[in-house]
C-alpha cells in the first residue's frame, strides 16, 4: 500500500517558496482556510524585490477578531490591484521571463475579489500551474470538511478524511506538536526541511525569502529544478 502524503496551511497571498515546497511534497494540500486569521502575519501580504530592497505587496483587509480566514472580506472601494500590478510589472519588467506570466497577474487583478482567501487560492493554484508544482496533487478547503475544533485533533482529522497516514509539518512542528496523538491515530508525522536555493535575481546582491513571483519572473520553466534543488 503505498503512503499517502497530506501538506495543511493557511491559504497565502503570493507565498514564498517553502509553501511550494510542501505542495510539491504533498499527494493531497489542504487549504487550512477555517481557521482564524491572523493579522500582520503572510495571508494578506508577501514581498517582491526592487532595485531599493524587498518590498511588501499587502492586500487590504475588512477584518473583526476573531473573524476566521474564509470569512475575511477585501474592500472593494481600495484600488490595491491596480497598485500590485503596477509593481510587479515596475520591477520584474526587465525579468527574463516577464511576459510569460505577467498575464496570470493582469487576470487575477482585474476580476473584483470580495473574500482574501478566494484570491490567494486561485493565484497559488495558477503559480501551481505555471511552475508545474505537484500539477496531479488534489486540492481541498479545510472548511468543506468535517472537523473538530481542538487544533491538533483537527490537523489529524484532516489527514484521516483524505485518507493519510503521512503528515507533512512545517519546520516548527518541533516546538508545538504532540507528535504522540498522531501516532495514536496512526499518522507519521514528517518535518519539512527546506532549504531556500539561491537563484539569479536582479537588483544585485541575492534576497531570500520573497513572494515565488521573484522566482518565476527570474527563472521560468526552471523554477521547478530550482524549488527542488536544495532537498
Amino acid at each position: 500500500m503505498l503512503a499517502v502524503i497530506v501538506a495543511i496551511h493557511q491559504p497565502q497571498y503570493l507565498p514564498w517558496l517553502g509553501y511550494f515546497d510542501k505542495i510539491d511534497r504533498a499527494d493531497v494540500f489542504c487549504y487550512l482556510d477555517d481557521v482564524q486569521y491572523k493579522k500582520n502575519e503572510w495571508q494578506n501580504r508577501n514581498r517582491i524585490k526592487t532595485a531599493q530592497g524587498w518590498q511588501w505587496l499587502t492586500v487590504p483587509v475588512a477584518y473583526r477578531f476573531p473573524e476566521r480566514i474564509n470569512r475575511v472580506r477585501i474592500p472593494s472601494d481600495i484600488p490595491w490591484a491596480k497598485k500590485h500590478l503596477h509593481a510587479l510589472v515596475t520591477n520584474y519588467r526587465k525579468a527574463p521571463f516577464f511576459k510569460d506570466y505577467i498575464g496570470i497577474f493582469e487576470g487575477a487583478y482585474a476580476r473584483q475579489w470580495e473574500y482574501l482567501a478566494d484570491l490567494n487560492i486561485y493565484l497559488i493554484e495558477q503559480l501551481k500551474k505555471a511552475t508545474a508544482v505537484a500539477s496531479a496533487a488534489q486540492t481541498v478547503r479545510s472548511s468543506t470538511l468535517e472537523l473538530r475544533e481542538d487544533p491538533t485533533e483537527r490537523l489529524i482529522d484532516i489527514c484521516l478524511t483524505l485518507g493519510a497516514d503521512r503528515y507533512l509539518a512545517g519546520a516548527g512542528a518541533r516546538n508545538y506538536m504532540d507528535f504522540g496523538r498522531f501516532s495514536a491515530s496512526g499518522i507519521q508525522v514528517v518535518v519539512q526541511d527546506f532549504r531556500q536555493p539561491h537563484y539569479p535575481q536582479l537588483y544585485g546582491r541575492f534576497q531570500s525569502h520573497l513572494s515565488i513571483v521573484d522566482l518565476i519572473f527570474n527563472c521560468g520553466p526552471e523554477s521547478i529544478h530550482q524549488l527542488r534543488s536544495t532537498r
